[in-house]
């Protein structure tokens, strides 16, 4: 069973950790994903497993959570809380750095103070909170970081306030750095009010899926029309839908006609022609005229709601790159104080004088830059984009992991009929023997077939009812996976199917091969027909390749990709048609569940596979691939199936889906980068390095805000830079939004 719930309160990869944890030591949980972005924990777990306990070890961590997954509204409540406690906190801020540029006089400090103070315990408040809730469950996180840091600088200055005579120790120096602690507040305050206006887009594409539905249905009931709730719509009610409007739910087209903008589930702006007995789909948009259908579908079972829960737990979803920054960010926190401390004790002994107070802000420094805030939004956020991006364009990422595995796809092996084929074939070619005519032949196959769903049955069914042919009785039925059908027909055995079902059953083909070998060598599938052991007669049967086949087998080649076609039908059927489609390498007289046999020979040459097919007679392969892709069309398919699915059934989509899936991993490499770079590279520099190179000779005037008087980094500028590091990584992820997904 899964669970997804919401979560308050979390600030960095720290706490993603803490709740991981407390949720992984509930007996029966299985798995446990936590999302920094999205603010939501992804849950696995036994049926027993109560929510409550779920939601009991959340806050038992120190965070709220809550079922109602879909509150849109906080972040931009929270994002109004961040920008109102940074404006209050920018302008006290700006005028004690002004006032720290006034010659000194008396009660300047006292002033300092009193303004400093509202920064350090209302617009910081949330920061002493986090800290004293992570001091409880005996952990650290970015909020102890920031109050410690800050902390030191405020008390450090209150106590030069209050006692001056103090300053007869030379080692304590006479500044008070009112300026660092509350600058620092303001810097963080306006990076997490920026990064939670960022992280707002990066969730955009649910937001645009939820407001796709209309709020109200038109039915007819009893002659009348009503206009209700669409969440009062049953199953089963007839529904109107004039020019313009949206369709509040799935249904079957009743009476009228219309043409449909299903963009919303396909990505495709081409209307669709509706008419009686056709499927419409909620929220997709009634164009020219109107219509009544029948509601099939509501609340959560319609398409659409489906594919909101479909994105909404691929974004909650754990890529398994972010596994290496869970594993350093769990060791991060405790190692940033165990460095942070080492500082303070080197400088306080080895560093110039005033050593105390360089020792002091090199501590603070080190604290403040070190923030794990951006290793905890470099994957998650480039997730939510990239999965949103793929919904917009129709097409559903299962989750993270198989978007990441998609960036590495070095093989795609192909279903042939209804993949790379239009999937619906017609008889091209009927040959008969001995007395029986041509019809005589389609009569017979088509009584054995009448009741079939396979793609060649329906061809040759619908031949013979075209010709208006009369079904005979046949009795015996017995289905021949992957062969044809052996059936009684007038009292007599008759078999109906491939050459391997007739060599089984020892039926020379001699009279017909020269017929056979010619239709084969022309990329049609040919049906024998036998009766009593002896063939009477071929049907031939041709299904052609769907209009962009070839230009995307050619895209995946040049791409370098190795192409591998898969099919029951006999070799020369498959090899006129991969050659049509530009294929080199094919399978050819597979039976469905031997096409999983070809994954596993694929995989064990050490390549990373993804198999494309329908969904249903692909499964055992589609389960084996590492990354399987659905081809669908609109209601018909089973969203579930794939772990990506392609809702327009057209095979561009995929090539589509590997350039989204290696951009958005080039994108989380990218945040992993400059969050390891922040949080890495500038330590160090936070730390005191650049003392080796400033020390003697002096920092030049022009660097002396950032850098001092010997190379210590100023604590503000490493406010700002661990503001920067999130607000980059964040802003780096939207970029994906303006992602093409075809050249």
């Amino acid at each position: 069973m899964k669970t997804t719930l919401k979560i308050n309160g979390m600030h960095c990869a720290a706490c993603v950790n803490r709740i991981e944890k407390a949720l992984l030591n509930i007996n029966g949980v299985t798995s446990a994903f936590v999302n920094l972005s999205s603010e939501k924990a992804t849950v696995n777990h036994e049926d027993w497993v109560e929510i409550g306990n779920l939601k009991k070890a959340i806050k038992n961590a120190g965070f709220e959570a809550s079922t109602d997954v879909r509150d849109s509204q906080k972040p931009a409540d929270e994002a109004r809380r961040f920008k109102i406690r940074f404006f209050v906190a920018a302008v006290l801020s700006i005028t004690i750095m002004a006032l720290h540029f006034l010659p000194h006089f008396h009660g300047l400090n006292y002033i300092l103070w009193a303004l400093a103070t509202p920064v350090q315990f209302w617009a910081g408040l949330g920061f002493y909170k986090g800290a004293f809730k992570a001091l409880k469950f005996k952990t650290a996180d970015m909020n102890t970081l920031i109050a410690l840091g800050t902390s030191a600088a405020y008390f450090y200055s209150m106590t030069i306030t209050l006692f001056p005579h103090l300053l007869a120790l030379p080692e304590f120096g006479a500044d008070v750095y009112f300026d660092t602690s509350s600058m620092i507040i303001t810097l963080v305050l306006l990076g997490k009010y920026l990064e939670n206006r960022a992280k707002r887009q990066t969730s955009s594409a649910i937001r645009k899926l939820l407001n796709l539905q209309p709020n109200m249905a038109a039915i007819i009931k009893d002659g009348k029309e009503l206009v209700i709730p669409v969440s009062e719509v049953r199953t089963g009610d007839i529904i109107k839908v004039r020019p313009g409007e949206k369709i509040p739910v799935d249904g079957t087209v009743y009476s009228g006609s219309s043409s449909v903008d299903e963009s919303m589930l396909t990505g495709e702006h081409l209307p669709i022609e509706k008419n009686p007995g056709d499927e419409v789909v909620g929220a997709s948009i009634n164009k020219t005229g109107s219509f009544t259908f029948k509601a099939t579908r509501v609340g959560s079972h319609t398409v659409l709601a489906q594919i909101v829960r479909l994105v909404e737990e691929a974004q909650g979803s754990k890529a398994p790159i972010q596994r290496m920054a869970d594993v350093v960010s769990s060791y991060f926190v405790p190692i940033v104080f165990s460095i942070s401390i080492i500082t303070f004790l080197f400088w306080y002994i080895a560093g110039p004088e005033p050593s105390l107070t360089y020792a002091f802000l090199n501590f603070i420094a080190v604290l403040i830059i070190a923030c794990p805030c951006a290793l905890g939004l470099a994957t998650p956020t480039a997730i939510m984009v990239g999965t949103g991006k793929g919904a917009e364009n129709g097409i559903l990422i299962r989750d993270a992991k198989a978007l990441e595995i998609s960036s590495k796809i070095d093989t795609v092996l192909f279903d042939k009929t209804g993949t790379l084929t239009t999937g619906s074939p017609a008889v091209t070619d009927i040959y008969s023997l001995d007395s029986y005519s041509r019809d005589d032949i389609l009569s017979i196959a088509a009584t054995l077939e009448q009741h079939s769903e396979h793609p060649l049955a329906q061809a040759i069914v619908n031949l013979a009812r075209e010709k208006g042919l009369h079904f005979k009785d046949a009795d015996g039925f017995n289905a021949l996976t992957g062969r044809g059908i052996e059936a009684s027909y007038q009292g007599k055995k008759v078999l109906l199917g491939n050459k391997r079902l007739m060599s089984e059953h020892s039926i020379p083909v001699s009279e017909m091969e020269d017929a056979a070998n010619e239709l084969w060598n022309a990329g049609k599938t040919v049906i024998f027909v036998a009766i009593e052991n002896v063939i009477i007669g071929l049907i031939a049967l041709t299904d052609t390749l769907k209009e962009e086949s070839i230009n995307v087998i050619g895209e995946l080649n040049n791409q370098g990709l190795r192409v591998v076609m898969v099919t029951g039908d006999n070799y020369r059927t498959a090899k006129a048609i991969a050659k049509q489609a530009g294929i080199d390498d094919f399978i050819a007289e597979v039976l469905p569940q031997d096409k999983i046999d070809a994954v596993k020979s694929l995989q064990k040459e050490g390549r990373i596979v993804a198999m494309v097919g329908d969904g249903i007679n692909d499964a055992p392969a589609l389960a084996q691939a590492d990354v399987s892709i659905a081809i669908g069309t609109g209601t018909d398919i089973a969203i579930e199936t794939g772990d990506i699915t392609l809702m327009r059934g057209d095979l561009r989509g995929l090539t589509g889906t590997l350039r989204l899936g290696k951009q958005t991993m080039r994108t989380i490499k990218q945040n992993l980068f400059w969050a390891f770079f922040y949080n890495s590279a500038l330590i160090p520099v936070a730390a005191g390095a650049l003392y080796l190179a400033f020390g003697q000779g002096g920092v030049p005037q022009q660097l002396q805000f950032i850098l001092g008087e010997y190379g210590f980094l100023n604590p503000i500028m490493a406010a700002l830079a661990m503001a920067f590091s999130s607000i980059s990584v964040v802003s780096n992820s939207l970029r994906l939004k303006r992602f093409k997904l075809t050249k």
